[in-house]
């Protein structure tokens, strides 16, 4: 379970890297001298950068209808640095909620497309689709500097993360109920076990 998290946590730290590390090629020039702009001028820190990634997720969770069930993933942080290598004091944050409902391959598809729609009426812009059959994935951001991410792992299992790329460091709080965290679980729940009628549903409208 856990070598499945950390195969497609790689995935999104290398996505990141664009973005907050040395040497990202980015998407375009354009794209790497905004990215270097953010982290020279931006005045928000670690916990206003983690108050508003779950508010994105909050969100995106509220879009998806019919309801699904999710559990708090865990959270990442990834300091950023100069091109010598040289700390900034700044820091990217990255918080994900995992889907606990099962969708099914044939309902994957329709999850992306609630997701993009949702994601664009807030203002991203779409970066990076991957459609694969069984690992697809759909990235997007906004000019404020954050970043999101759905993502579909090898066993099923689907997370949805947002971040905010090099914040100035600071003490951070988390909502209870996020894994490594008082209140919460010591480790993320990442197989999904709840069916519904709908996005557990195949081709022929029966849950599978």
């Amino acid at each position: 379970m856990r070598r499945v998290r950390v195969v497609v946590c790689a995935v999104l730290m290398t996505a990141l890297a664009a973005a907050c590390g040395p040497g990202g090629s980015g998407e375009t020039k354009s794209g790497d001298q905004r990215a270097q702009q953010t982290r020279k001028e931006t005045k928000m820190n670690m916990q206003q950068a983690g108050e508003g990634s779950e508010k994105i997720l909050d969100d995106t969770l509220a879009a998806i209808r019919p309801p699904v069930k999710w559990a708090y993933g865990a959270p990442m942080q990834e300091a950023c640095s100069t091109d010598l290598n040289e700390p900034t004091g700044r820091t990217t944050v990255t918080r994900s909620r995992n889907l606990m409902t099962v969708v099914s391959p044939q309902r994957r598809g329709s999850l992306l497309g609630v997701v993009q729609r949702h994601w664009e009426q807030q203002g991203f812009k779409v970066t990076s689709v991957r459609n694969d059959e069984s690992m697809p994935w759909l990235r997007a951001s906004r000019p404020d500097g954050f970043s999101v991410s759905l993502q579909v792992g090898s066993v099923g299992n689907v997370f949805i993360s947002a971040s905010f790329a090099c914040a100035q460091d600071s003490a951070m709080t988390y909502p209870t109920g996020t894994p490594g965290q008082p209140g919460g679980p010591r480790s993320e729940e990442l197989r999904p076990t709840e069916r519904s009628e709908f996005w557990s549903a195949d081709q022929s409208g029966s849950e599978g």
